[in-house]
């Protein structure tokens, strides 16, 4: 099988929420879901000084779907909502 290169978008509870807290415990799930270990984070401003927090990882694609992730990302103090916005398949 070959890797996946997944983009998760975090949305927090409000523009005034931490999100080095936030990126820290996602990243731990992340590592506990696909013992991925190569990330890349971006804050994007959404509108009204609401900002999300964006994290790449890369896991094999055997593993499947990422519900079982997203949910308990989604249970992070601070986190509205998460959500995939993009699944590439890793050339090389």
């Amino acid at each position: 099988m070959a890797n996946v290169v997944v983009t998760l978008r975090i949305m927090p509870q409000s523009p005034d929420i931490d999100f080095s807290g936030v990126e820290t415990k996602a990243k731990k799930e992340i590592v506990d879901f696909c013992n991925s270990l190569e990330f890349k984070t971006q804050i994007e401003p959404i509108a009204f000084g609401l900002k999300a927090l964006n994290i790449l990882f890369v896991m094999d694609e055997s593993k499947g779907s990422t519900e079982e992730l997203e949910n308990k990302i989604a249970k992070i103090d601070g986190v509205e909502s998460v959500e995939v916005t993009d699944v590439r398949r890793a050339i090389g």
